[in-house]
């Protein structure tokens, strides 16, 4: 029935929300210099709704990327637009981790959204595929659960309603708020920079236009904002490619991979996941503003780096361990029932659970069990299991024996290792390169170029946000999964360098100083912090 393949079909439904947000977010860029950010994010919020409309009524799969891709639309409007309003509201001095309640909001989202989708799941997803249940009812046994998947996605309708109800109560800009926000000795300094800004800034228009092209090519053109650029867009690109919405996308498949067959365990360890991440936004919250952006973005990457590469040789590790399969435990199932690509291979005792699963997306490995045939063997998930054929009866027969069913990974000794290690690499990104970066790109463009330039920054985010998630299951069919995490630690190994000869530290200052010592420029130091050059 459909063209591609189910782990392309997966990765697409994933993606296409990706892909939407790289259009939202170049488009949002512009809007926001055009149109101010107020109207930015109530049409995001708009575009959001009618994606949460169209999924929720979606006849088929292919109307749910439809509206995937209007989710996506709205979510890259409103990613570099919320920092920017938030940014420009805020006092210097506490600018970082009102930027970060921006964050935490996100991943709180993203915790209550597994609630919501466990609450909603709870009967009928765990009777299903994981992968499939998770990813929006994909399947056509999910979609003749009546009304469950439809309460699922509908219900992401409801927060762009709230927000954009909100919305009307505050200012197109938050100029007029400054006597509130500032303390009365600030109040003067502050408005004397915003009215020089403002003044270059229609001085700088009036001579070279204010078309979206004219201005992208002005910006290029200015040292500054060049400067600025290479920070943002190194630190949003840095922030995808280390791998974080992998784990945030496909939690509950690593988790399978780390050994856990139980779609009950892999769905609240997923919950954790969330929850952890919520927790290191709080982190940046409270200490961004006091330990500086830099060195956040830094620490956070020698963190995540180690994760990667203690995870890729436990991940290895539990390949090479893997349960045997045995002919006998494959043929108790019944000769029709084991999987062709093991009953054709010329050499079957040289196979274990990892080459059954690999051998084919047919193919599903049936943990040992009360053993029939070998009563005096006991019953250990370790022990040689079968390679069955992947469809339901076969599932259900080796279920109906107390036995786990495995599709992405293997029984492993080193599973609890490996979820151990998958927290400390969330809590090692999100108070660093999880939040900082939208600080970073909310604060180092002049305000003339401060929407393009967070517009660009954005894109760049979304787009290795989609090359990231469209090939990750891919990659772990070809590298594998441990050499798909020593890839994300390369990849990150090169983002630590360039974050440490690209991006200075902007705490503590204005727009006005950052923007000068741009134009100076600047050199690293060893103690993460940033120098202006002589």
């Amino acid at each position: 029935m459909f063209p591609f393949s189910e782990t392309n079909l997966k990765e697409t439904i994933v993606s296409m929300a990706v892909a939407g947000a790289i259009i939202g977010a170049a488009f949002g860029g512009w809007m926001n210099d055009k149109f101010g950010r107020k109207k930015s994010i109530m049409s995001a919020d708009v575009v959001f709704l009618c994606g949460a409309i169209i999924m929720a009524s979606a006849p088929n799969p292919w109307i749910i990327i439809v509206g995937r891709l209007f989710i996506g639309l709205g979510v890259g409007m409103a990613s570099m637009t919320a920092p920017l309003y938030i940014s420009e509201a805020s006092p210097a001095r506490i600018r970082g981790a009102l930027v970060s309640t921006n964050g935490l909001l996100i991943t709180g989202g993203q915790f209550l959204s597994y609630l919501i989708n466990l609450a909603f799941t709870k009967k009928s997803c765990f009777s299903l595929r994981l992968d499939w249940c998770f990813f929006f009812g994909l399947t056509m046994s999910l979609f003749q659960a009546p009304g469950t998947w439809r309460w699922m996605l509908g219900v992401a309708g409801i927060p762009p309603i709230i927000q954009f109800v909100l919305m009307w109560f505050l200012p197109e800009s938050p100029r007029w708020l400054y006597r509130q926000i500032y303390p009365t000795d600030e109040v003067e300094k502050e408005m004397k920079a915003l009215q020089s800004s403002i003044e270059d800034e229609k001085q700088s228009e009036d001579a070279t236009g204010c078309g979206m092209f004219s201005k992208l090519r002005n910006a290029w053109r200015n040292k500054v904002v060049r400067r600025g650029l290479y920070a943002g867009i190194t630190v949003q690109v840095a922030q995808q490619f280390v791998g974080i919405n992998t784990v945030m996308y496909y939690s509950p498949v690593i988790v399978q991979l780390a050994g856990y067959a139980s779609n009950r365990t892999a769905l609240a360890l997923s919950l954790i996941t969330a929850g952890l991440n919520s927790l290191g936004t709080i982190i940046s919250m409270l200490f961004v503003d006091r330990c500086g952006r830099r060195r956040f973005m830094i620490v956070s990457m020698f963190g995540i780096i180690t994760c990667l590469v203690v995870l890729a040789a436990m991940f290895f590790q539990a390949s090479v361990h893997s349960p045997p399969v045995s002919i006998m435990e494959s043929n108790h199932f019944g000769v029709n029932s084991t999987c062709s690509n093991f009953r054709n291979t010329p050499n079957p005792t040289s196979w274990d659970c990892m080459t059954c699963l690999k051998a084919s997306s047919g193919c599903g490995f049936c943990a040992n069990g009360a053993n029939i045939v070998s009563p005096s063997i006991s019953n250990n998930q370790y022990n040689p299991g079968a390679c069955l054929a992947m469809d339901d009866i076969t599932r259900g027969s080796c279920r109906a024996e107390h036995r786990s069913w495995y599709t992405k990974g293997c029984p492993s000794k080193f599973g609890i290792f490996a979820i151990l290690l998958l927290a400390l690499y969330i809590i090692s990104y999100a108070p660093g390169m999880g939040t900082v970066p939208w600080i970073v790109n909310s604060e180092i463009y002049p305000l003339k170029y401060r929407g393009l330039g967070g517009g660009v920054a954005a894109v760049a985010n979304w787009t290795s946000n989609l090359i990231v998630s469209q090939t990750f299951l891919t990659l772990t069919e070809t590298l594998g999964t441990a050499g798909t995490f020593l890839l994300f630690a390369g990849f990150s190994v090169v983002g630590l360098v360039a974050i440490f000869f690209l991006v200075p530290e902007t705490k503590g200052l204005q727009f006005e100083e950052v923007e000068k010592m741009l134009d100076k420029g600047y050199r690293p130091d060893l103690c993460c912090n940033t120098k202006p050059d002589a």
